[in-house]
Protein backbone atom coordinates (compact mmCIF):
# COMPACT_ATOMS: atom_id res chain seq x y z
CA UNK A 1 0.00 0.00 0.00
CA UNK A 2 2.85 2.45 0.87
CA UNK A 3 4.40 1.96 -2.58
CA UNK A 4 1.02 2.35 -4.30
CA UNK A 5 0.51 5.79 -2.66
CA UNK A 6 3.97 6.93 -3.71
CA UNK A 7 3.30 5.80 -7.28
CA UNK A 8 -0.01 7.68 -7.39
CA UNK A 9 1.66 10.85 -6.04
CA UNK A 10 4.36 10.58 -8.71
CA UNK A 11 1.78 10.18 -11.50
CA UNK A 12 -0.17 13.17 -10.18
CA UNK A 13 2.97 15.35 -10.27
CA UNK A 14 3.65 14.34 -13.88
CA UNK A 15 0.10 15.25 -14.88
CA UNK A 16 0.34 18.70 -13.20
CA UNK A 17 3.67 19.50 -14.89
CA UNK A 18 2.32 18.40 -18.26
CA UNK A 19 -0.56 20.85 -17.95
CA UNK A 20 1.91 23.77 -17.98
CA UNK A 21 3.60 22.74 -21.22
CA UNK A 22 3.22 25.52 -23.86
CA UNK A 23 2.09 28.22 -21.31
CA UNK A 24 3.76 31.59 -21.12
CA UNK A 25 4.94 31.98 -17.55
CA UNK A 26 6.76 35.26 -18.05
CA UNK A 27 5.71 38.24 -15.95
CA UNK A 28 3.45 40.77 -17.71
CA UNK A 29 5.18 43.96 -18.85
CA UNK A 30 2.13 46.13 -18.44
CA UNK A 31 -0.85 47.18 -20.51
CA UNK A 32 0.26 48.64 -23.85
CA UNK A 33 -2.36 51.37 -23.51
CA UNK A 34 -1.10 52.55 -20.12
CA UNK A 35 0.27 56.06 -19.58
CA UNK A 36 3.30 57.23 -17.62
CA UNK A 37 2.45 60.32 -15.61
CA UNK A 38 -0.46 60.90 -18.01
CA UNK A 39 2.10 62.09 -20.55
CA UNK A 40 3.10 59.01 -22.59
CA UNK A 41 0.93 56.73 -24.64
CA UNK A 42 2.45 53.53 -26.00
CA UNK A 43 1.25 52.88 -29.54
CA UNK A 44 1.11 49.81 -31.79
CA UNK A 45 4.50 48.15 -31.49
CA UNK A 46 4.05 46.23 -34.73
CA UNK A 47 4.62 49.32 -36.84
CA UNK A 48 8.07 50.82 -37.27
CA UNK A 49 8.55 54.58 -36.86
CA UNK A 50 9.99 56.60 -39.70
CA UNK A 51 13.35 58.15 -38.96
CA UNK A 52 12.82 61.90 -39.18
CA UNK A 53 16.45 62.43 -40.11
CA UNK A 54 16.01 60.51 -43.38
CA UNK A 55 16.19 62.05 -46.84
CA UNK A 56 12.42 62.45 -46.89
CA UNK A 57 12.53 66.12 -45.91
CA UNK A 58 9.18 67.73 -45.24
CA UNK A 59 8.22 70.63 -47.54
CA UNK A 60 9.12 74.03 -46.13
CA UNK A 61 11.95 72.77 -43.91
CA UNK A 62 15.72 72.79 -44.13
CA UNK A 63 17.12 69.56 -42.73
CA UNK A 64 20.46 69.58 -40.89
CA UNK A 65 21.77 66.08 -40.22
CA UNK A 66 23.52 65.26 -36.98
CA UNK A 67 27.25 65.78 -36.67
CA UNK A 68 27.84 62.29 -35.33
CA UNK A 69 24.87 60.01 -35.86
CA UNK A 70 26.86 57.06 -34.55
CA UNK A 71 26.91 58.42 -31.00
CA UNK A 72 23.29 57.57 -30.25
CA UNK A 73 22.95 56.02 -26.81
CA UNK A 74 20.01 53.82 -27.79
CA UNK A 75 20.18 51.44 -30.74
CA UNK A 76 17.73 51.78 -33.61
CA UNK A 77 16.63 48.21 -32.93
CA UNK A 78 15.70 49.10 -29.37
CA UNK A 79 13.95 52.25 -30.54
CA UNK A 80 11.73 50.34 -32.97
CA UNK A 81 10.54 48.06 -30.19
CA UNK A 82 8.89 50.88 -28.28
CA UNK A 83 7.66 53.64 -30.58
CA UNK A 84 5.83 56.22 -28.49
CA UNK A 85 4.20 59.60 -28.81
CA UNK A 86 4.25 62.48 -26.38
CA UNK A 87 0.84 63.95 -25.61
CA UNK A 88 -1.43 63.71 -28.64
CA UNK A 89 1.54 63.23 -30.96
CA UNK A 90 0.29 66.14 -33.10
CA UNK A 91 2.05 69.50 -32.91
CA UNK A 92 -0.39 72.26 -32.04
CA UNK A 93 0.75 75.89 -31.97
CA UNK A 94 -0.67 77.76 -29.03
CA UNK A 95 -3.47 80.25 -29.68
CA UNK A 96 -2.36 83.64 -28.31
CA UNK A 97 -5.93 84.32 -27.22
CA UNK A 98 -5.63 81.43 -24.77
CA UNK A 99 -2.48 82.86 -23.20
CA UNK A 100 -2.95 85.04 -20.08
CA UNK A 101 -1.78 88.64 -20.40
CA UNK A 102 1.77 89.25 -19.24
CA UNK A 103 1.75 89.92 -15.49
CA UNK A 104 5.41 89.96 -14.53
CA UNK A 105 6.34 86.30 -15.11
CA UNK A 106 8.43 85.69 -18.27
CA UNK A 107 6.53 82.57 -19.32
CA UNK A 108 3.17 80.84 -19.06
CA UNK A 109 2.54 77.07 -18.95
CA UNK A 110 0.72 75.64 -22.00
CA UNK A 111 -1.44 72.50 -22.13
CA UNK A 112 -0.70 71.59 -18.51
CA UNK A 113 2.99 71.54 -19.43
CA UNK A 114 2.45 68.60 -21.80
CA UNK A 115 4.34 68.80 -25.13
CA UNK A 116 3.17 67.02 -28.28
CA UNK A 117 5.63 64.98 -30.36
CA UNK A 118 4.98 62.22 -32.88
CA UNK A 119 6.80 58.88 -32.92
CA UNK A 120 8.74 60.11 -35.98
CA UNK A 121 10.02 63.07 -33.97
CA UNK A 122 11.08 61.00 -30.97
CA UNK A 123 14.22 59.59 -32.54
CA UNK A 124 17.52 59.04 -30.76
CA UNK A 125 19.39 60.09 -33.88
CA UNK A 126 20.20 63.78 -33.57
CA UNK A 127 18.79 66.12 -36.20
CA UNK A 128 17.77 69.78 -36.69
CA UNK A 129 15.07 71.13 -39.00
CA UNK A 130 14.38 74.80 -39.67
CA UNK A 131 11.39 76.24 -41.52
CA UNK A 132 12.00 78.25 -44.65
CA UNK A 133 11.34 81.98 -44.21
CA UNK A 134 7.84 83.07 -45.14
CA UNK A 135 6.97 85.78 -47.70
CA UNK A 136 7.60 88.45 -45.06
CA UNK A 137 11.01 87.00 -44.22
CA UNK A 138 9.87 85.63 -40.84
CA UNK A 139 11.13 82.47 -39.18
CA UNK A 140 8.87 79.48 -38.63
CA UNK A 141 8.99 76.34 -36.51
CA UNK A 142 12.37 74.88 -35.58
CA UNK A 143 12.50 71.28 -34.35
CA UNK A 144 15.34 69.00 -33.32
CA UNK A 145 16.35 65.88 -31.49
CA UNK A 146 19.07 67.46 -29.40
CA UNK A 147 21.94 65.31 -28.22
CA UNK A 148 25.67 65.55 -27.74
CA UNK A 149 26.08 65.12 -31.49
CA UNK A 150 24.11 68.33 -32.23
CA UNK A 151 25.82 70.39 -29.53
CA UNK A 152 29.07 72.33 -30.07
CA UNK A 153 32.29 70.39 -29.69
CA UNK A 154 34.60 70.87 -26.70
CA UNK A 155 36.82 73.38 -28.52
CA UNK A 156 34.17 74.91 -30.77
CA UNK A 157 33.75 78.67 -30.46
CA UNK A 158 30.66 80.72 -31.12
CA UNK A 159 30.64 82.55 -34.41
CA UNK A 160 29.32 86.02 -35.11
CA UNK A 161 25.61 86.51 -35.78
CA UNK A 162 25.75 90.28 -36.28
CA UNK A 163 25.29 89.95 -40.05
CA UNK A 164 21.70 88.74 -39.59
CA UNK A 165 18.89 91.29 -39.28
CA UNK A 166 15.65 89.44 -38.51
CA UNK A 167 12.29 90.99 -39.33
CA UNK A 168 11.35 93.96 -37.16
CA UNK A 169 14.96 94.71 -36.15
CA UNK A 170 14.69 98.40 -35.18
CA UNK A 171 17.29 98.61 -32.44
CA UNK A 172 17.01 101.11 -29.60
CA UNK A 173 18.70 101.49 -26.26
CA UNK A 174 16.98 102.17 -22.95
CA UNK A 175 18.24 102.99 -19.49
CA UNK A 176 16.05 100.39 -17.80
CA UNK A 177 17.42 97.34 -19.64
CA UNK A 178 20.43 95.27 -18.61
CA UNK A 179 23.03 96.06 -21.25
CA UNK A 180 20.97 98.96 -22.55
CA UNK A 181 19.62 97.46 -25.79
CA UNK A 182 16.05 96.33 -26.37
CA UNK A 183 16.50 93.72 -29.09
CA UNK A 184 18.55 90.53 -29.13
CA UNK A 185 19.06 88.17 -32.03
CA UNK A 186 17.34 85.26 -30.33
CA UNK A 187 18.15 81.71 -31.41
CA UNK A 188 15.09 79.52 -31.74
CA UNK A 189 17.26 76.50 -30.97
CA UNK A 190 20.03 77.88 -28.78
CA UNK A 191 23.68 77.72 -29.80
CA UNK A 192 24.52 75.46 -26.86
CA UNK A 193 22.07 72.88 -28.26
CA UNK A 194 22.61 73.30 -32.01
CA UNK A 195 25.99 75.01 -32.60
CA UNK A 196 24.15 77.17 -35.15
CA UNK A 197 25.54 80.67 -35.63
CA UNK A 198 24.40 83.05 -38.41
CA UNK A 199 21.48 80.90 -39.55
CA UNK A 200 18.72 83.30 -40.62
CA UNK A 201 16.15 80.52 -40.25
CA UNK A 202 17.04 80.23 -36.56
CA UNK A 203 17.23 83.88 -35.45
CA UNK A 204 14.32 86.12 -34.51
CA UNK A 205 14.01 89.63 -33.09
CA UNK A 206 13.41 89.14 -29.39
CA UNK A 207 13.60 91.35 -26.36
CA UNK A 208 16.46 91.11 -23.93
CA UNK A 209 13.89 90.07 -21.32
CA UNK A 210 12.51 87.17 -23.37
CA UNK A 211 15.97 85.98 -24.38
CA UNK A 212 17.55 85.98 -20.92
CA UNK A 213 14.62 85.62 -18.51
CA UNK A 214 12.28 83.59 -20.68
CA UNK A 215 14.11 81.24 -23.05
CA UNK A 216 17.61 80.85 -21.62
CA UNK A 217 16.65 79.06 -18.37
CA UNK A 218 14.80 76.34 -20.32
CA UNK A 219 17.70 75.99 -22.77
CA UNK A 220 20.08 75.57 -19.84
CA UNK A 221 17.91 72.85 -18.29
CA UNK A 222 17.93 70.88 -21.55
CA UNK A 223 21.67 71.35 -22.14
CA UNK A 224 22.56 70.30 -18.59
CA UNK A 225 20.36 67.20 -18.85
CA UNK A 226 22.02 66.09 -22.11
CA UNK A 227 25.51 66.65 -20.73
CA UNK A 228 24.73 64.66 -17.59
CA UNK A 229 22.88 61.73 -19.17
CA UNK A 230 23.99 61.54 -22.81
CA UNK A 231 20.30 61.19 -23.70
CA UNK A 232 18.33 63.01 -26.40
CA UNK A 233 15.61 65.64 -26.08
CA UNK A 234 12.91 66.31 -28.65
CA UNK A 235 12.84 70.10 -28.87
CA UNK A 236 10.46 72.39 -30.78
CA UNK A 237 10.37 76.19 -30.80
CA UNK A 238 7.44 77.94 -32.48
CA UNK A 239 7.47 81.74 -32.91
CA UNK A 240 3.91 83.07 -32.63
CA UNK A 241 3.14 85.95 -34.99
CA UNK A 242 -0.15 87.84 -34.99
CA UNK A 243 -1.25 88.46 -38.59
CA UNK A 244 1.48 90.23 -40.58
CA UNK A 245 3.36 91.51 -37.56
CA UNK A 246 7.13 91.47 -38.05
CA UNK A 247 7.77 90.86 -34.34
CA UNK A 248 6.44 87.69 -32.74
CA UNK A 249 4.32 88.12 -29.63
CA UNK A 250 6.20 85.22 -28.03
CA UNK A 251 7.62 81.76 -28.59
CA UNK A 252 6.27 78.37 -27.62
CA UNK A 253 8.93 76.01 -26.25
CA UNK A 254 8.31 72.25 -26.09
CA UNK A 255 10.76 69.62 -24.90
CA UNK A 256 10.61 65.91 -24.07
CA UNK A 257 13.46 63.57 -23.08
CA UNK A 258 13.32 60.52 -25.32
CA UNK A 259 15.21 57.64 -23.72
CA UNK A 260 13.49 58.02 -20.33
CA UNK A 261 10.08 58.87 -21.82
CA UNK A 262 9.85 62.36 -20.40
CA UNK A 263 10.97 61.59 -16.88
CA UNK A 264 13.99 63.88 -17.21
CA UNK A 265 12.65 66.72 -19.38
CA UNK A 266 9.02 67.48 -20.14
CA UNK A 267 7.66 71.00 -20.64
CA UNK A 268 5.43 73.14 -22.85
CA UNK A 269 5.64 76.88 -22.18
CA UNK A 270 5.01 80.22 -23.87
CA UNK A 271 7.65 82.95 -23.36
CA UNK A 272 6.42 86.53 -23.70
CA UNK A 273 8.29 88.77 -26.15
CA UNK A 274 7.96 91.83 -23.93
CA UNK A 275 10.28 94.22 -22.15
CA UNK A 276 9.17 95.72 -18.83
CA UNK A 277 8.72 99.47 -19.17
CA UNK A 278 8.85 99.53 -22.99
CA UNK A 279 5.97 99.86 -25.46
CA UNK A 280 6.50 97.73 -28.57
CA UNK A 281 4.84 98.03 -31.97
CA UNK A 282 4.80 94.39 -33.05
CA UNK A 283 3.80 95.28 -36.60
CA UNK A 284 7.03 97.18 -37.30
CA UNK A 285 9.51 96.66 -34.44
CA UNK A 286 9.38 100.30 -33.34
CA UNK A 287 9.40 100.94 -29.61
CA UNK A 288 9.21 103.73 -27.07
CA UNK A 289 10.11 104.19 -23.46
CA UNK A 290 12.22 106.24 -21.06
CA UNK A 291 15.60 107.59 -22.23
CA UNK A 292 15.55 105.88 -25.61
CA UNK A 293 18.21 106.27 -28.30
CA UNK A 294 17.80 104.83 -31.78
CA UNK A 295 20.66 102.58 -32.85
CA UNK A 296 22.33 103.21 -36.19
CA UNK A 297 21.21 99.90 -37.67
CA UNK A 298 17.65 98.86 -38.47
CA UNK A 299 16.18 96.05 -40.51
CA UNK A 300 15.31 96.58 -44.14
CA UNK A 301 12.52 94.02 -43.95
CA UNK A 302 9.03 95.52 -43.87
CA UNK A 303 5.50 94.26 -44.23
CA UNK A 304 4.29 93.67 -47.76
CA UNK A 305 1.09 95.57 -46.92
CA UNK A 306 0.78 99.38 -46.86
CA UNK A 307 1.00 100.95 -43.43
CA UNK A 308 -2.72 101.76 -43.55
CA UNK A 309 -3.54 98.06 -43.91
CA UNK A 310 -1.17 96.78 -41.23
CA UNK A 311 -2.66 96.33 -37.79
CA UNK A 312 -0.36 97.67 -35.10
CA UNK A 313 -0.04 95.44 -32.06
CA UNK A 314 1.59 96.95 -28.98
CA UNK A 315 2.55 95.94 -25.48
CA UNK A 316 3.28 98.12 -22.48
CA UNK A 317 4.20 96.65 -19.10
CA UNK A 318 5.52 97.87 -15.77
CA UNK A 319 9.12 99.10 -15.80
CA UNK A 320 11.89 97.33 -13.95
CA UNK A 321 13.45 99.29 -11.12
CA UNK A 322 16.99 98.35 -12.15
CA UNK A 323 18.96 100.76 -14.34
CA UNK A 324 22.16 100.28 -16.29
CA UNK A 325 24.40 103.05 -17.59
CA UNK A 326 24.41 102.96 -21.36
CA UNK A 327 27.63 101.84 -22.99
CA UNK A 328 28.59 102.49 -26.65
CA UNK A 329 27.69 99.55 -28.86
CA UNK A 330 31.19 99.40 -30.36
CA UNK A 331 32.91 98.71 -27.02
CA UNK A 332 35.00 95.55 -27.31
CA UNK A 333 34.59 92.89 -24.62
CA UNK A 334 35.75 89.31 -23.99
CA UNK A 335 33.48 86.27 -23.79
CA UNK A 336 34.51 82.82 -22.49
CA UNK A 337 34.08 79.44 -24.14
CA UNK A 338 31.81 78.51 -21.25
CA UNK A 339 29.94 80.81 -18.91
CA UNK A 340 27.37 83.59 -19.21
CA UNK A 341 29.34 86.79 -18.48
CA UNK A 342 31.32 89.14 -20.72
CA UNK A 343 34.49 90.85 -19.47
CA UNK A 344 36.60 93.95 -20.02
CA UNK A 345 39.78 92.06 -19.13
CA UNK A 346 40.74 88.92 -21.08
CA UNK A 347 42.32 87.40 -17.97
CA UNK A 348 39.33 87.93 -15.69
CA UNK A 349 37.99 84.79 -14.00
CA UNK A 350 40.93 82.79 -15.41
CA UNK A 351 39.32 82.57 -18.85
CA UNK A 352 41.05 80.29 -21.36
CA UNK A 353 41.07 81.28 -25.04
CA UNK A 354 38.33 83.95 -24.75
CA UNK A 355 36.85 85.56 -27.86
CA UNK A 356 36.71 89.33 -28.38
CA UNK A 357 33.44 90.75 -29.73
CA UNK A 358 31.52 94.01 -29.43
CA UNK A 359 29.47 94.50 -26.31
CA UNK A 360 26.31 94.63 -28.40
CA UNK A 361 27.22 91.28 -29.97
CA UNK A 362 27.86 89.75 -26.53
CA UNK A 363 24.54 91.02 -25.21
CA UNK A 364 22.66 89.81 -28.29
CA UNK A 365 23.97 86.30 -27.49
CA UNK A 366 22.63 86.48 -23.94
CA UNK A 367 25.84 87.36 -22.07
CA UNK A 368 25.67 89.71 -19.07
CA UNK A 369 28.34 92.05 -17.61
CA UNK A 370 30.84 90.51 -15.21
CA UNK A 371 30.36 92.08 -11.78
CA UNK A 372 34.14 92.19 -11.29
CA UNK A 373 34.67 94.18 -14.48
CA UNK A 374 31.63 96.47 -14.35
Amino acid sequence: MKYTKKLLALLLSVIVLASFVGCDLSLPEGDSSSQIGSSITVVDTTSEPTDISSDQTEPGFTDISSRDAGSSTVSQKAERKTPVVAGTGIATAVNPIAIPAFSGTPYSVVNNNQPNFSADELTTTGYEKYSNLDNLGRCGVAIASCGKETMPGPNEKRGSISSIYPTGWVQKSYSGISGGYLWNRCHLIGWQLSAENANKQNLITGTRYMNVNGMLPFENIVADYIKETGNHVAYRITPIFDGNNLICSGVQMEAYSIEDKGNGICFNVYCYNVQPGITINYATGDSSGPASNTSSKTTSTTSSKPASETTSSTSSVQQNSSTVTQTPSDEMVWIPRTGSKFHRNASCSNMKDPTQVTRQEAESRGYEPCKKCY
